[in-house]
């Protein structure tokens, strides 16, 4: 997440920097609060849970530290989603319009983004150099093992929060997953709304010459096609590529990988079936869902979170980080009609 001013606006406003995205976009609720003049677009955009009619901010600035970016499109979507999941006001998310025009390094060990004009770059000798396929987005070939071994292509998704995700469609027409294999159902956040989907973990996953086992696996319906199936298999998201320090390099159409100090960390193969977001200050769950160990322990929908293990922060992030080692005893506090309850349940675990 970087900060950045749009236009005249002194407020500094907080944007996702996905490559995952094909554009450069504002939320639709700070487009209201500072009366951003916008137009329709005559444009639609896919996501995991919908397809949306988007209008836009044309022949807008962006300022970053030392960087003024002019003649930018901004479209407009509703985030109060993004808002919510992390706590914090998501103003909108940094895409193709602001990387294709750089060199983007991203460093997640020191967490800085450095930016650099078009030209000739050295990188590193301890990394790799990716070529991508590009639309607006990347697009790499990764080798996936499980039941068999195949080669797909795949979105690089810096602004998807998991590891790695597969259409439905291709994991059953490729027949790659073990059929031994018992995926638990979860419920995700992304554009369009919340969606449900099942979770289970797969072999391996390569990208160029870097192997990860025993990979946390997102298996989406995709009925709106947002992964474009059949000419792509899914996406690989943050939580793999945070063990690399990027340089995006759009112009040259390359991708260097250094692996960091993130690179050889544990995959997180924890399950409650809980899902939290904020609300008016409050954490409150969504949907729990059926049969996990959060809903067997008497969980349910709107219950609001007081407190996980003795810890009466009310911060999110501690809330769910509590909550990732498998095994682990939880006693979550929490009001029910303004009834102080409490419920304690073992963290599971995928496979």
């Amino acid at each position: 997440m970087v900060q950045a001013k749009f236009n005249n606006i002194s407020t500094p406003l907080n944007f996702i920097l996905d490559s995952g995205s094909g554009a450069i976009s504002l939320d639709s609720s700070t487009v209201e609060e500072f009366h951003i003049p916008h137009i329709p677009s005559g444009k639609v955009i896919n996501g995991i849970a919908g397809i949306e009619n988007v209008d836009y901010a044309p022949n807008c600035r962006l300022t970053l530290p030392g960087l003024v970016i002019d003649s930018l499109d901004f479209y407009i979507n509703n985030y109060d989603i993004l808002t919510s999941v992390y706590g914090q006001k998501i103003d909108g998310i940094i895409g193709y319009s602001f990387l294709s025009r750089y060199i983007v390094k991203v460093n997640f060990d020191s967490l800085r983004i450095e930016v650099f004009t078009k030209g000739a770059i050295n990188y590193p000798r301890n990394g790799y150099l990716l070529h991508p396929l590009f639309t607006a987005l990347p697009i790499q070939t990764l080798t996936i093992k499980d039941a068999r071994t195949i080669t797909a292509n795949f979105y690089l998704d810096t602004g998807a929060g998991l590891c790695f995700l597969m259409s439905k469609q291709f994991e059953e027409d490729s027949s790659v997953l073990l059929k031994k294999r018992k995926p638990v159902y979860i419920q995700v956040q992304g554009l369009g709304g919340r969606k449900e989907m099942r979770l289970t973990i797969i072999k391996e996953v390569q990208i160029g010459p870097y192997k990860f086992r025993r990979v946390p696996t997102d298996l989406l319906d995709d009925v709106y096609n947002a992964t474009s199936y059949p000419f792509l298999g899914g996406l690989i998201g943050d939580d793999i590529l945070r063990r690399f320090n990027l340089t995006f390099n759009y112009p040259k159409r390359e991708i260097f990988l250094q692996p960091n100090s993130h690179f050889k960390e544990e995959f997180d193969y924890s399950y409650t079936g809980l899902n939290m977001y904020y609300d008016s200050g409050k954490i409150v769950l969504d949907e729990v869902i059926a049969k996990s160990p959060a809903y067997r322990a008497g969980l349910r929908r709107d219950d609001v979170i007081i407190a996980v293990n003795s810890n009466f922060s009310g911060d999110i992030e501690i809330y769910k980080n509590l909550m990732q080692n498998v095994g682990e005893k939880i006693t979550i506090v929490v009001t029910r009609k303004n009834v102080p309850m409490i419920f304690t349940f073992h963290v599971g675990r995928i496979y």
